[in-house]
């Protein structure tokens, strides 16, 4: 079945309410992508957790609807919920049905990190090989696959790490991807925290895949209960980080290493004044326009 697709450009302050308006008219599904991208292909998705916003000064949100949705009567109702709506921020075009899981796995294909940690979709056997260590993750349930570079500069840092028996930290854990890479290189247990209970799920179902389910314990921010690990890491925006320091702080034991990733070029400098308080070696590392902050606990 095909579906009506509403595009609507809106700047970043409009966005929440914009978003809030679609929901209320009953999209089935809203992306955000940069509007200013000077092509498709440079366009990234951007799914914010609760509570955060997205990065970019313009915004082209795409709603889905069935496609016998009223066109007139959504943008009315569209004009009388947000008053400062003007025509040119709205279209409409026919977007055909795809089976999007064969969609994502035929575009996914296995990404090296480091020396020798590897990202297979599912629907890819990887070879037999015992100086390869792979994470194999399922489409439906992704929440982060590799593909964004805060998360391969995260997946690099713990390939280069001596993770035998260690206990291990993922604060932000989406897909679960960077604690279960982590158990593959030789954690003996890890903690992963997320303030969207679907990402636990997603957690919970790739952990099972690869084997690791038994030694992943999975909590909402509120519930945590775990000792300081012997590693952390949190791959979310500069803002919840900056806010959290002191509860990583915590999270982490005397001489831990640690990395924080989710950060823009430009804002590292404040969150290295931050994180100084608590952790030292810092250093920052770089890949396109994205950051990674890495050091150790203090002792």
């Amino acid at each position: 079945m095909p579906f009506l697709e509403l595009s609507l450009v809106v700047r970043l302050e409009q966005q929440p309410g914009a978003e809030e308006a679609l929901e209320d008219l009953g999209a089935l599904s809203i992306t955000l992508r940069d509007a200013d991208a000077e092509t498709p292909d440079e366009q990234a998705i951007f799914e914010p957790g609760v509570g955060e916003l997205p990065l970019w000064s313009t915004i082209t949100l795409n709603a889905l609807f069935d496609e016998d949705a009223d066109r007139r009567g959504l943008a009315a109702a569209l004009g009388e919920l947000l008053p400062w709506l003007e025509p040119e921020q709205l279209s409409f075009s026919e977007v055909a049905d795809q089976n999007w899981e064969r969609v994502w796995m035929d575009q996914f294909k296995p990404m090296p990190f480091g020396r020798r940690l590897w990202i297979y979709p599912w629907n890819i056997e990887p070879p037999v090989d015992d100086d390869l260590v792979v994470v194999r993750l399922d489409p439906g349930l992704a929440f982060g696959s590799g593909t964004h570079p805060t998360t391969a500069l995260c997946l690099e840092w713990l390939d280069g790490l001596d993770l035998d028996g260690k206990t291990i930290t993922d604060y932000g854990c989406g897909s679960g991807i960077l604690a279960i890479a982590a158990l593959k290189l030789g954690a003996a247990s890890a903690v992963g925290v997320d303030n969207d209970p679907q990402a636990l799920v997603a957690s919970a179902d790739n952990a099972g895949r690869n084997g690791v389910d038994n030694q992943l314990a999975l909590f909402l921010p509120q519930d945590v209960d775990a000792p300081p690990a012997d590693v952390f890491i949190a791959n979310i925006l500069a803002g919840p980080l900056g806010e959290l320091a002191p509860t990583f702080a915590a999270a982490a034991k005397p001489g831990a290493p640690f990395a924080i990733s989710g950060i823009l070029a430009g804002q590292q400098d404040e969150l290295l004044q931050r994180y100084a308080e608590w952790f030292e070696d810092l250093r920052v590392d770089t890949r396109e326009d994205w950051v990674r902050i890495s050091g150790r606990r203090r002792g």
